[in-house]
């Protein structure tokens, strides 16, 4: 049997890799909000396409962190005490480069790992029953699978990445038309039915059709299709976007925190730098895959 090492900081903090969905899940928990991504993560199809690290403190864990897999870059995301942040981004999670999400707090210990790219803070906004308020919008439909092309189409005018056909049979996506043509959508990044909790995603309203209140309109079907079976929604949005911000509060969605989310690279990779200039080339949006 192979053996796995584990690493002890000064302070000793003990890194090591974790497949114990209850350790990991107990963890989250306690900041159920903040590690509501995470949590959905734990899901037995999202699940294997994800690498975990934790920290512990003699036997008490003060640090988690998990990897989705794909092409690099893909999100990371940590959560804990930045001494222990610290240690598994040092030892156990090593990806080249990621889009790295944590609090502003912890963002010094990420950064003896990885050089961040400037970014605004993030807000992280949630939303349950008690709080909602739909909004009534008869031309907002439910998305079908066949219907990934014309997601896609749309998505392309903000988005460089693509949607499979699984992303909707897996999740929840609402869009509208105007004269047959998808002018607006938003749908799912990760649900859970069983921690009944799930993320709101890729929102995304074409430019000639912006300040019409869709956005607000597909925003507020997804939500309200989660709700019933869902006790929290949450989504991201970014702390320079007021206008998305006011939208996503008349549907009764309210602040939680605010945090970074950076793009990262590795200290050591001898690419790092020229890695930038080539991505801000051939990406001109952002990914949507995932976060």
């Amino acid at each position: 049997m192979a053996t796995v090492a584990v690493a002890r900081d000064r302070g000793g903090i003990v890194a090591r890799p974790v497949t114990d969905r209850m350790v990991l899940r107990a963890y989250l928990e306690r900041d159920r909000l903040w590690a509501a991504y995470a949590i959905c993560d734990l899901e037995d199809h999202e699940f294997r396409r994800t690498r975990w690290g934790g920290a512990w403190d003699g036997e008490r864990l003060v640090a988690t962190a998990v990897e989705y897999a794909g092409p690099t870059p893909q999100p990371l995301f940590a959560m804990g005490t930045a001494e222990g942040i610290d240690a598994i981004l040092r030892d156990v999670l090593r990806p080249r480069a990621a889009y790295i999400a944590t609090r502003s707090e912890t963002l010094p210990a990420v950064s003896h790992n990885y050089r961040l790219e400037p970014a605004v803070p993030m807000v992280r906004m949630w939303v349950d029953r008690s709080r909602f308020r739909p909004r009534v919008e008869p031309a907002v439909q439910r998305l079908a699978p066949g219907e990934v092309g014309d997601l896609n189409r749309l998505y392309r005018l903000g988005f460089a990445s693509w949607l499979p056909s699984t992303a909707i049979t897996e999740g929840v996506y609402f869009g509208l038309r105007i004269d047959g043509r998808l002018v607006s959508a938003a749908g799912t990044h990760v649900v859970s039915p069983r921690a009944r909790l799930a993320v709101v995603g890729n929102v995304l309203t074409s430019g000639e059709h912006r300040g019409r209140g869709y956005a607000q309109a597909v925003t507020a079907a997804v939500t309200e299709s989660l709700l019933e079976y869902c006790d929290q929604v949450v989504l991201n949005v970014r702390s320079d976007n007021p206008p998305a911000i006011q939208a996503y509060r008349a549907i009764g969605y309210t602040e939680y925190c605010r945090f970074e989310e950076r793009l990262g690279y590795r200290l050591e990779a001898p690419w790092s730098g020229w890695m930038t200039g080539i991505r801000r080339i051939l990406r001109p949006g952002k990914d949507v895959s995932r976060r």
